[in-house]
C-alpha cells in the first residue's frame, strides 16, 4: 500500500502566498497533500492585509469556515527595507515592523483557537539571514527579522505544551520578484546579481522552491520533535567561511 501524502487531511494557511517564496510554499504544501488557503493583498480568495487586525481575524475565520480547520500557519508576508540606521523615518520603521513582526502576531493570535484543536499544529515564521549576519544597507530590515527570530523562540516556548510547534526559516538572498526589482534599480543589474550570488558560498541565489522545502519539513507531522528551530536556507552564508574564488 502506498503511503498517504504527509499533509493529507490538513489545512495550511500561507500569508503573502500569491507570489515569490509564499507562492512556492503554497504549491509545495499542496503537492504534499494539504488544502492551502493563501492570504495576500490581492490575487487570492482570501484578501488580507496583515497590518489590519480586523481584516486578519475576518480572513482567518473565513479560512476556518471554508475548510473546517486550520493545522498549519506559515507567516510569510512581509516587506523589505533598504538603508543604514539613518536612512528611514520613524514612520517607515513603524511600517516595516508592523508588517514583518506584528503581522506574525496578528495572524497567529487569530489562528490559535484552531491550532489548539489540531493534532498536528505547526507555525512556521519567515525569518532571514539578516537576523544574524550584519548586512550593509539593511538596518531596518535586519532589525525586523532579528525580532522575528526572537519571537519565534518565545512562541515555541509558550505553545509547545499545547501541542503547537513553532519554528522559522532563514533564507539567504532568494530569487524573488522583490530581489528582481532591486536588481533592476541598480546601476549595473548584472554586476549586482553576480555580487549577491557570490556572497553565498554555493555561488548563486536561493531558489524559492528550496525555501518551500524547508518550510514543509518544519510544518510536517513527521517533524514532531522539531521545535524552536531556525533553519537556514542560505547556501552556507551564515556558517561557512570559504576562500574567495581565484580570479
Amino acid at each position: 500500500m502506498s503511503e498517504l501524502p504527509e499533509f493529507e487531511g490538513l489545512v495550511a494557511l500561507v500569508t503573502g502566498g500569491a507570489s515569490g517564496i509564499g507562492r512556492a510554499v503554497a504549491q509545495e504544501l499542496s503537492a504534499r497533500g494539504a488544502q492551502v488557503a493563501v492570504l495576500d493583498l490581492k490575487d487570492t480568495d482570501f484578501v488580507c492585509d496583515v497590518t489590519d487586525d480586523a481584516a486578519v481575524r475576518a480572513a482567518v475565520t473565513a479560512v476556518a469556515e471554508r475548510f473546517g480547520r486550520i493545522d498549519v500557519v506559515v507567516n510569510n508576508a512581509g516587506i523589505g527595507a533598504l538603508g543604514t540606521v539613518a536612512a528611514n523615518s520613524d514612520a517607515e520603521w513603524m511600517r516595516v515592523l508592523d508588517a514583518n513582526v506584528v503581522g506574525i502576531v496578528r495572524v497567529t493570535r487569530a489562528a490559535l483557537p484552531y491550532l489548539r484543536r489540531s493534532p498536528h499544529a505547526a507555525v512556521v515564521n519567515m525569518c532571514s539571514i539578516a537576523a544574524a549576519a550584519g548586512l550593509p544597507e539593511r538596518a531596518l530590515y535586519s532589525a525586523s527579522k532579528g525580532a522575528v527570530l526572537a519571537l519565534t523562540r518565545a512562541m515555541a516556548a509558550d505553545h509547545v505544551r499545547e501541542g503547537i510547534r513553532v519554528n522559522c526559516v532563514s533564507p539567504g538572498t532568494v530569487d524573488t520578484p522583490w530581489v528582481g526589482r532591486l536588481l533592476d534599480a541598480a546601476d549595473d543589474p548584472a554586476a549586482e546579481r553576480a555580487a549577491l550570488s557570490a556572497r553565498q558560498p554555493h555561488g548563486r541565489l536561493v531558489d524559492p522552491r528550496e525555501v518551500a522545502g524547508a518550510v514543509a519539513y518544519l510544518a510536517s507531522p513527521k517533524s514532531a520533535s522539531t521545535v524552536g528551530v531556525e533553519l537556514a536556507v542560505d547556501g552556507g552564508m551564515a556558517a561557512l567561511r570559504v576562500r574567495p574564488v581565484a580570479s
